[in-house]
Parts: structure tokens; sequence; C-alpha cells
């Protein structure tokens, strides 16, 4: 199958203006990303060089960034969400992908096994539309954050449900207890997704759901509709930046490998 990346990125941050261009570690925050999720091996080309990752933005700024370290990059109209933003680069551009990898710009860090671990999902599952990740939860107070989504799972690999509370609900027993062990039934949902490209397309085209409009949450779109999001859980994430404070920790963390 023809697997391929796409990094949706924006310029504008509340937190965080300008992020993906910051470059106090001498390449530009886009850039490691990019060379991150180059490392995957389901985007390597076959039979010669390249990979299939494209940066899609419509920032003309982070367009000429990219195009200087080498990166493919096509630009897009002003979207909503980074799904309608790669939505119409696959439907202009990716007509012989299989399966479509929505990479965030601004995980620096991403593991590439986890690329090739969302992508398998769908190559192992010709039923499932949509593939993500998770990982789990230890710390109470993530638990209860609600900018950190929890994902619910099935025991064959099915997501059942995602959501900003603590879900599932402990009705009797210790949290704590549950949290500091090897079987805590919380998941922090990863910000990956794979689609197959018909899928993708589809789904982009429906409306919001009732579900997702009151959680925030576009995943849940495809649950309403009905389809097989297959999810697998990895043992650690890669951490978004999103604050000054997390850049700086990411700056010092290069300068002092």
């Amino acid at each position: 199958m023809r697997v391929t990346g796409i990094i949706p990125a924006r310029l504008e941050s509340s937190r965080l203006p300008g992020k993906l261009l910051l470059s106090e570690t001498g390449k530009p925050l886009i850039q490691h990303t990019w060379e991150s999720a180059s490392q995957a091996g389901v985007l390597q080309c076959q039979g010669h060089s390249g990979i299939r990752l494209i940066v899609a933005t419509d920032s003309l700024q982070i367009a000429a960034a990219v195009k200087l370290f080498g990166g493919e990059v096509e630009m897009t109209g002003d979207h909503p969400c980074g799904t309608d933003r790669i939505a119409e680069v696959v439907r202009r551009s990716c007509l012989d992908s299989d399966i479509i990898i929505n990479v965030q710009g601004d995980e620096p860090e991403i593991d590439p096994a986890a690329i090739d671990k969302v992508a398998s999902l769908l190559i192992d599952d010709p039923n499932a539309g949509m593939a993500t990740l998770c990982t789990p939860i230890s710390d109470a107070a993530m638990l209860d954050d609600p900018g950190c989504v929890k994902a619910v799972m099935s025991a064959d690999g099915r997501a059942l449900y995602f959501s900003r509370s603590p879900v599932p609900f402990l009705r009797d027993g210790s949290r704590e207890e549950l949290l500091a062990s090897d079987n805590s039934p919380w998941r922090l949902h990863l910000g990956i997704y794979a689609y197959r490209r018909d899928f993708l397309l589809h789904l982009t085209q429906q409306p919001p759901s009732p579900l997702e409009q009151l959680e925030k949450l576009e995943q849940l779109r495809a649950l309403e509709m009905g389809a097989t999001i297959r999810i697998a859980e990895v043992a650690h994430r890669s951490v978004g930046i999103d604050t000054p404070g997390d850049y700086a920790r990411f700056v010092a963390g290069r300068k002092a490998a």
C-alpha cells in the first residue's frame, strides 16, 4: 500500500505565536518535525530516493522555510482544522495514495515507529477507515485535564469513545492505586491519525456531529458515522510544543545532546 504523510501547518498559535518557525536550535521547529517523521519506514519511496511527506500550509512564510530545507510543501486555502487542510491536499495531489497519515507539526520529537504503527493498523484491517494511538495515563492531573483527551478501547483494539472527561468512570476502588499500577484503565489519546484516502474525503464532507460539537473532538464524527477506528497502545507519547516553556525545554534538550 502507498502511504503518504501530511503535516498540516499554520502560522497562528494563541499560546506560542509563530511557533513552527521558531529556530533557536538553528532549525525551524517545522524542520525538526519533518526530519523526525521522514524516518518512518512506511513513508520511504521504494526503488528511488525520497519520501512521501508533505507540509500543507496557508502560510507563505512556512512554505518558504520548508522549501529552504528541501521539504515538499503544498499551499492550501484557509481551513478551520488540520483535517480539512489535509483533505484539500489529498483531493488534489494524492490520487494514488491508499493511506494518509496526519502528523502534528508541533511534535518535533515524534517517534517514526509511531507513524509505522498507526499505518499498520489500517494495513492489517481492511474494514477500518481510520486509526490512531494511545498511551497509558498514570498521572492524576493528566486524567483530570480536559486538554488531555482520553480514549476508551475494546479488547480487540477498536476505539469505543474519546472524551475530555476522565473516562471510564471509577465507581468503586482506589483511583490512585490504579494509576500507580501496571493496569491503569485510562489512556491518553495521541494526536496522530491514519486514514484511508476515500474515508478521509468522505469524513471531511460531513457536517460536525452532535457529540463532536459537545466535546470539540473531530474523531467523534467518525464514531457517530458508525466507522471503525483502530487504536493501539504505545509506551510513550511525543510531547507537543504548545507554550514558551515547552519550547525552552526542547531547545535545552537539543543543546545538551
